[in-house]
Formats: structure tokens, C-alpha cells, sequence
């Protein structure tokens, strides 16, 4: 493929808009990750463009929210809070009512659709929407942070213009609102690897959830056991998205990359590195298709940080190991590191590898059986699933991640 053409997205009237601050969600990421690419010469000139996107207007976020939910949303960051407001998911820990509320989740919509736009034109290969990835907002109700859905309008998007869509989720939460949207659709397959319901908001992305109607086949998820690690999550990624992949044949994929998959995240129990966003990357870039990537979750800021700008690194075809070696990168404790961008290797203990794998096993062959079939793989790769009780098998031949 030819050199890949990178636009990154920053309205500068989102400079001040931010969450409360004793909430989770920091705003700031996508900008200090626009610092952090300028500081080290990857971001600016011919080919590593930053863009200033649009606002999303209310006809554009009526594609997905219902007019009453948008009226809701603007009462609420006015200061008045309603009953039905409230029955809408809004003024909960995880959906506080703050003034820029709105304005925020406009400004990432309209990010997300310039970018969608930019990958219709063909102007650029890859077009970063770090503000974006509000995967859990709903038609009519808010959830987890987010409340006007980025990714489904930019999917829809993509879908109306005639493109053939994969959303790919790798946020350690599961995208309910995104997968609602295309439940029972076709045009756009969303596929979803997650920590497991089991153990973790929204509660749900379970393996038999899998499309319905016109859909049925079209939406895999696989639930992350707590502790998962770099090789059993790109077992994962070999066995189910890649062969998906290229069964379906997507003209353009849309992926939240949430970087609270990482060990140390303080409100997920993953022990991803960011070495395993990079080489999940570097699979994606196999396909030779337009990129639309979105953040999402990540709630330890440095981390976050750092794998969105490696993320960035990757899809230009930059060397973030000369980076890294020349900052002097010093290793802190368990997901701290000073200077550079790829984490360290962190070591896989028995115990932990035993609580993984098998779990992961049962889930990765329960997508075989139930998604596979209905997109012409092999019935040999559709293996029936193993038993709770049975042996965990050994994901990957690395005594590493």
C-alpha cells in the first residue's frame, strides 16, 4: 500500500469543555495526545494532517436520538433536570448533568461524521476521532459516560454512502448502544472484544447475543476474562476478527481503540500492554482499508496517552521502538513507565494464564460455532465449545504476552 495519508481531528472550541471534575472521563486526552504527537514531529505537514471538524447539527444527531431525548440533553445542560430526564438515563454517577454536556457530545458527533466524510472522499487512509467512542448512548437514553453516539452516526454514515462497514470495539467495556443500533443489520457488522459482563458494566456482550432478523450473524462479541493478557487477547483477535475479516470484506472500518483494556486502568480488571493495541494495528493494516478510529475508554490519562499516540506511531509506519529507546524509558512498577510510548512486557503468572485461558477458549469457540457459519468459514473452524470444567488450553505457544 502506498505511504497512508493521517488526519487527526481537534475542534479548538472544545478547549474548556469537560466532565465534572471528580468524574473519571477527562476530556483532556485527546488533546495532550495531539501534544505528545506534535512534540515528537508525527503530527503536521503533507500527510499527517490535523483537521478542525464541524459541530454536528440536531437534524444530523436525529440519524440516531429520538428529538425528545435531544431536548432532554439540552434542558438538562441548561440546568433543568426533569422526570423524564431521568427516566433517560440522565444525572447518574456515570451520566452527570454538567453545561457542556451537549456541546460535547455535538463536537465528537460532528468529529465522527467529518471523518466518516474525509474516508468518502478519499482524502486521507486513517482519520483520528479520539474524542469520540460514546459506545454505550442509545437512541433515547444516556449510560457510562456518553450521551450522543459518535460511532453509530459515523457507521450510518458510512453505510448510507453504500460502504460495506465493520465496527470493530476493543474498549474493555462492551458498546451496547452501538450494537442496538445495528442489531438487525447487515451493512454494518459490529464485532466486540471485551471484559467479560461477568465482570464489568454494561453487563451484557455475552456470545449468544449475535444479530437478530436480517442481522442474525452479524454481531460477535467475545467476553474478555478478567486478567486477560496480550496473547490470549490477540488469540482472540486471530481466531475470530481476522477470519470475520475476511469473510465479510468490509470497504471501511470504524475502531474504538478504549485504552482501558490496560493493566492499571483503576475501573477495569484487564492486564492488556500497549504492545497488544499495536499489534492488533498492525493486523487491521493487512486489509488495506480506510480507517476511521475513535477513542473511547481510559481512565489512567498517561496510559491513554500513550497508546493513542503509539496507535498513531503504527498507522504511520513510524518506529516507536527507536522512540522509545532514545527518551530513556525507565519501568516504574506494574503500569507505570517513564519516557517512551511501548509498555513493557509484563509477565504472565500460572495462576493467571489457568483463570484466562479457559474461559477465553469456551468464548472464542462459542463465536466459531454461532457467527461463523454465516459467513461461509469452514465448519472446521467452527468448534463446538469446550465444557466449564475442562482444562484450559494453551492459547498461544509464548510464555510471554
Amino acid at each position: 500500500m502506498k505511504e497512508r495519508r493521517l488526519a487527526f481531528l481537534q475542534p479548538p472550541e472544545i478547549e474548556g469543555l469537560a466532565y465534572p471534575e471528580d468524574c473519571p472521563f477527562k476530556t483532556a486526552r485527546a488533546d495532550l495526545t495531539r501534544r505528545r504527537l506534535r512534540s515528537f514531529g508525527s503530527l503536521g505537514g503533507a500527510g499527517r494532517e490535523e483537521i478542525a471538524p464541524r459541530k454536528a447539527c440536531l437534524e444530523e444527531l436525529a440519524r440516531f436520538h429520538t428529538p425528545d431525548y435531544l431536548a432532554e440533553l439540552q434542558r438538562a445542560a441548561a440546568g433543568d433536570l426533569t422526570v423524564e430526564g431521568l427516566h433517560m438515563g440522565l444525572g447518574s454517577p456515570d451520566t452527570p448533568v454538567f453545561p457542556a454536556l451537549f456541546d460535547y457530545g455535538a463536537w465528537a458527533c460532528g468529529a465522527g461524521l467529518t471523518a466518516a466524510e474525509l474516508l468518502l472522499e478519499g482524502r486521507f487512509d486513517v482519520v483520528f476521532n479520539l474524542l469520540g467512542g460514546f459506545h454505550h448512548a442509545g437512541a433515547a437514553r444516556a449510560a457510562g459516560f456518553c450521551y450522543l453516539n459518535d460511532v453509530v452516526l459515523a457507521c450510518e454514515c458510512l453505510a448510507r454512502a453504500g460502504r460495506r462497514v465493520v465496527c470493530l470495539d476493543v474498549d474493555a467495556h462492551h458498546g451496547d448502544g452501538t450494537q442496538a443500533a445495528f442489531y438487525a443489520r447487515r451493512d454494518v457488522l459490529t464485532i466486540s472484544l471485551h471484559e467479560s459482563g461477568k465482570t464489568l458494566f454494561p453487563w451484557g456482550g455475552f456470545e449468544d447475543e449475535i444479530g437478530e432478523g436480517a442481522g442474525e450473524g452479524f454481531n460477535a462479541n467475545v467476553s474478555l476474562p478478567a486478567r486477560t493478557y496480550d496473547t490470549a487477547f490477540l488469540a482472540a483477535v486471530d481466531r475470530v476478527v481476522r477470519p470475520l475479516l475476511r469473510a465479510y470484506d468490509p470497504d471501511v472500518l470504524v475502531v474504538e481503540l478504549g485504552a482501558d483494556t490496560l493493566a492499571g486502568d483503576p475501573l477495569t480488571h484487564l492486564s492488556l500492554t500497549n504492545n497488544a493495541l499495536r499489534e492488533l494495528i498492525q493486523r487491521l493494516l493487512e486489509l488495506e482499508r480506510p480507517v476511521l478510529l475513535v477513542g473511547g475508554g481510559g481512565y489512567h490519562v498517561e496510559n491513554t496517552v500513550r497508546a493513542w499516540a503509539l496507535a498513531w506511531q503504527t498507522f504511520a509506519g513510524e518506529d516507536a521502538d527507536d522512540l522509545s529507546l532514545g527518551m530513556g524509558g525507565v519501568f516504574l512498577g506494574n503500569s507505570e513507565w517513564a519516557g517512551g510510548l511501548r509498555d513493557p512486557v509484563l509477565p504472565v503468572a500460572p495462576e493467571q494464564r489457568a483463570a484466562v485461558d479457559g474461559p477465553l477458549e469456551n468464548a472464542i469457540c462459542e463465536v466459531q460455532r454461532r457467527v461463523f457459519p454465516r459467513h461461509g468459514l469452514p465448519a472446521s473452524e467452527a468448534i463446538p465449545p469446550r465444557g466449564a470444567g475442562s482444562t484450559p488450553i494453551p492459547l498461544s505457544g509464548d510464555k510471554q504476552n
